[in-house]
């Protein structure tokens, strides 16, 4: 069975535009300011615009329409505009693959992101580092089907019970789509506590050095693909791992989020 390093010789890795560079850059400056991360954006006037037109939907609840990125950045939020700007990036680097179901796929990926924001605020991670790397956790899956797809036949068989997809993944690879996408976000260079968490997230309870973050990606994961039961969900998350991030059922199941109202970027 081969490693990772070898499986990524097989692949061609997509290449992301020189304004997501710059932005997951800024990641790593906790001294970024407002106007570096909109001159940034305003190199690319589509994702500008498309920004503007996220910041304007009902999914934000403005009091105001915006129209210049600077108001929508005072409203919204640097850091949140920053997260959705590389999200909106790393939504049009990928392509659709045959196999895979793209509005499946991504309306997945928007919940897990969704779901991550959720609880990665609950736990006392900013809601934009969980947001985006919620929103990165699936993107191995994209690789597994320009690699193996035939493995990704297996992979996206039904039923699609939560989890299960990591197994199968596991078993015939030997690695899960997050241990995928953290070899790429450390490629792209994004934080390492982003890469932690992607390489943990199927089983954030297996290895030494827990990552809070890693396990809120578990849960959130989990969440996405049984989003269609809403709050009932929550029953069947794992207990060690909600008891690692001191999280209670009953308020989860209290609070549980809209999916409806969760900001989509594809």
């Amino acid at each position: 069975m081969p490693d990772i390093e070898t499986f990524f010789s097989t692949v061609q890795i997509p290449s992301i535009s020189h304004v997501a560079q710059a932005l997951i850059r800024t990641l790593h400056d906790e001294g970024a300011t407002v106007d570096q991360v909109c001159a940034i954006i305003a190199r690319d006037p589509a994702m500008a615009a498309r920004l503007l037109k996220l910041a304007n939907s009902s999914q934000f609840g403005l009091s105001r329409s915006v129209g210049l990125l600077e108001d929508a950045v005072a409203l919204v939020g640097m850091e949140r505009v920053r997260s959705l700007a590389v999200g909106v990036s790393l939504n049009d680097t990928f392509q659709a693959f045959p196999g895979l179901d793209r509005n499946a796929f991504w309306t997945t990926t928007m919940d897990c992101a969704g779901y991550a924001q959720w609880l990665a605020t609950r736990v006392g991670i900013h809601g934009h580092i969980g947001w985006l790397t919620g929103m990165m956790l699936r993107l191995g899956e994209l690789l597994i089907a320009q690699a193996e797809p035939s493995i990704l036949q297996v992979v996206e068989k039904l039923p699609q019970i939560p989890g299960v997809r990591w197994k199968r993944e596991t078993r015939l690879l030997g690695f899960t789509e997050g241990q995928i996408t953290a070899e790429l976000a450390r490629r792209w260079q994004f934080p390492p506590q982003m890469v932690q968490a992607l390489q943990r997230a199927a089983d954030p309870m297996a290895e030494a050095g827990f990552s809070r973050l890693g396990a809120v990606l578990h849960l959130a994961g989990l969440l996405a693909e049984a989003a269609d039961s809403g709050p009932e969900s929550v029953a069947s998350l794992p207990e060690e791992v909600l008891a690692a991030l001191r999280l209670r059922r009953e308020w989860m199941t209290h609070h549980f989020p809209d999916r409806t109202k969760f900001v989509n970027v594809s």
